[in-house]
């Protein structure tokens, strides 16, 4: 195939993949939104679409630096580049020196649709802590730990894994993120959930559990199924080609097994909610369809498609028995997203020890280095933001519910039906 053909085919496919995995923010809002209290409901859609605007910005000042320029073979972090943009060729280029184009084929795409596909894996990651801490923490507090999370924590992982660093140099498999994007918004998220506290109410002196169910079932749904529609462009485009015969069957191998895992991750929670929670749990098996999702996400170029249904499969179930568990030690997470993205991401991330050749002793390796510098770094930043901003919100703006008393508009009004005259 001809030099410029394939870049223009994979600087596309970059962008189609990153507009995909970018819509993922419309499920998560959703799933948010329709998991909690309608008092609370207005302050989710913003948090979601501040992370994505944070992110974005954070990750183009200095995050992308950090990630990807001049990480060195078996480094720990990469540049200061500031304000990540196009290179000096496509500079020249656009600016009508037709003799450039050849220096800019040769990067095999336009830098910036590699810098977008990558950002939108960063707001992904800042997601998982909205849904965790839903309904009481504060918002500006929030935003402020989204901007440390894209900015620093997430690239320097970022750095060690898909930069080339050190754990890459070690030969540490994560396609397309188990760890590197799912474990490490779960270990933000946990690390956030135990300074911030559980909701008022949801553990009682008893030992009992207050249930809190969410405002709209559908909307949770549909936001699972948007979820879902994302991850093919969060596992397809992590192929980062498309421009020849050998891509294209790995990017339909990689999406088959997306799929699988996803379905064998809801039927999996489905059996198991019964024995475990006496009913065939609704919720929890949504849960599983993004555990599975997660899970499969590490390996998901494995040519045999039985072994996407197990590894998602087994995360489904982790996801449930790992809700159960967060329970017992009286974690609040609003919407399950812990186990679904930490518990099914380490899974996920071992697994491809079982199904493509990775070496066990380098992924635990990368599991715990990930886990244990995500979770110390994150407690570190949300216990400096308690001890001067504050991480939770008052008791009464929690009674009132954020909407209204942060800021001042409802999700949900009243509507009043005015007699006939």
């Amino acid at each position: 195939m001809d030099s410029e053909v394939r870049f223009i085919i994979d600087t596309f496919s970059f962008l189609v993949w990153g507009g995909l995995v970018m819509w993922m923010c419309a499920g998560f809002t959703m799933l948010e939104a329709g998991s909690v209290r309608t008092r609370n409901a207005s302050v989710i859609c913003l948090k979601n679409i501040g992370s994505l605007s944070i992110a974005a910005l954070a990750f183009h000042f200095v995050g992308y630096g950090f990630m990807f320029e001049g990480v060195e073979e078996g480094g720990w972090i990469g540049s200061f580049d500031f304000f990540h943009g196009i290179t000096d060729a496509e500079k020249a280029l656009l600016g009508g020196d037709s003799s450039s184009a050849a220096r800019v084929v040769e990067n095999g795409h336009a830098s910036m649709s590699y810098w977008l596909f990558q950002m939108v894996f960063v707001a992904s990651t800042a997601s998982i802590v909205s849904g965790t801490l839903a309904e009481r923490v504060r918002l500006w507090s929030y935003f402020i730990f989204v901007a440390v999370l894209t900015a620093v924590i997430y690239p320097v992982i970022g750095a060690w894994t898909w930069g080339g660093g050190w754990l890459a140099a070690m030969g540490f498999q994560d396609f397309a993120g188990s760890t590197v994007v799912h474990s490490t918004g779960g270990w933000a998220a946990l690390a956030g959930v135990l300074v911030v506290g559980a909701r008022r109410g949801k553990f009682l002196d008893d030992g009992t559990v207050k249930p809190t169910p969410p405002n709209s079932i559908p909307e949770v749904t549909l936001g699972v199924s948007v979820i879902w529609l994302g991850f093919l462009g969060f596992n397809g485009g992590s192929q980062l080609a498309l421009g020849g015969a050998i891509d294209a069957v790995a990017v339909a191998t990689v999406l088959a097994n997306t799929n699988l895992a996803g379905a064998a991750g809801v039927v999996a929670a489905m059996l198991l909610s019964r024995p475990v929670f006496g009913r065939i749990d609704l919720l929890a098996s949504l849960n599983g369809a993004i555990a599975g999702l997660v899970a499969i996400t590490a390996g998901p170029d494995l040519v045999g498609h039985g072994w996407a249904v197990v590894i998602g499969a087994i995360g489904g179930a982790l996801c449930l028995l790992g809700m159960k568990l967060l329970e017992r030690l009286r974690i609040d997470d609003e919407v399950g997203a812990i186990p679904a993205h930490m518990g099914a991401g380490v899974w996920g991330t071992m697994a491809v020890c079982i199904a493509a050749g990775g070496d066990p002793l380098v992924q635990l390796i990368g599991i715990a280095a990930v886990g244990a510098t995500v979770f110390g770094a994150s407690l570190f930043v949300w216990r400096i933001i308690d001890s001067t901003l504050g991480a939770r919100i008052s008791p009464r703006v929690e009674r009132l519910g954020q909407d209204s008393a942060e800021l001042g508009i409802e999700s949900f009004p009243e509507f009043v039906l005015a007699e006939d005259d």
